[in-house]
């Protein structure tokens, strides 16, 4: 079976990744508005021993969560407009055309994003894939253990971790649409995390 996990280099997408692999063929996906630098995932899906791949994303999702964030003051629902995006851009398997599933790393904390019951089915249904979250029942405490157990992690400001997912866009287009000074407006100061490899 065949499963696209969408992928960014951090540690919850790639606990993912290992979690699932014993009953998938794990590729590791990079949904893109085509700004970010994607060196970044493809060198930890490498180290961690997964193949990559990109997914192109619809750009006016992109500038309609940007809008909506510059709006709100804050970045929530832009991030979970983007991410459900890329989940049913994912599904449809434009890039593929032998995925039994999609994956996330989503977890049990996260207030975004999230992929709830409803979509989650529709997605299904849709486009007759299974979608998987297999840190959706895990706790912080209980995956920061797996991290540290099985993955070689840095942390760091979210600006000073380098990765490749939808915050990293966002903030180039809000900078670029709204100034740079709405960056520092719109989004909260947070640790990032980006994989190294697995643990020796």
């Amino acid at each position: 079976m065949h499963c696209g996990l969408l992928y960014s280099a951090g540690k919850d997408s790639t606990l993912s990744a290992l979690l699932l692999d014993p009953f998938y063929d794990v590729t590791l996906v990079t949904g893109t508005f085509g700004i970010a630098n994607l060196a970044p995932a493809r060198e930890a899906a490498e180290a961690v021993g997964f193949a990559h791949e990109t997914v192109e994303l619809d750009p006016s999702v992109a500038h309609a969560a940007v809008s909506q964030m510059s709006d709100d003051g804050y970045p929530r629902n832009g991030i979970q407009q983007v991410h459900e995006h890329a989940v049913e851009t994912l599904a449809a398997g434009e890039w593929t055309d032998s995925l039994d599933a999609v994956a996330d790393g989503t977890r049990r904390d996260d207030r975004v994003p999230t992929i709830d019951r409803p979509l989650a089915q529709s997605v299904e249904d849709r486009f007759d894939v299974d979608y998987l979250a297999p840190l959706a029942g895990v706790g912080r405490g209980a995956i920061d253990a797996m991290a540290a157990e099985k993955l070689e992690v840095e942390a760091g400001p979210s600006e000073a971790i380098p990765k490749a997912d939808y915050e990293v866009e966002l903030r180039t287009l809000l900078a670029e649409e709204y100034g740079e000074s709405a960056v520092g407006e719109v989004f909260p100061e947070h640790t990032q995390s980006r994989v190294r490899g697995l643990s020796r």
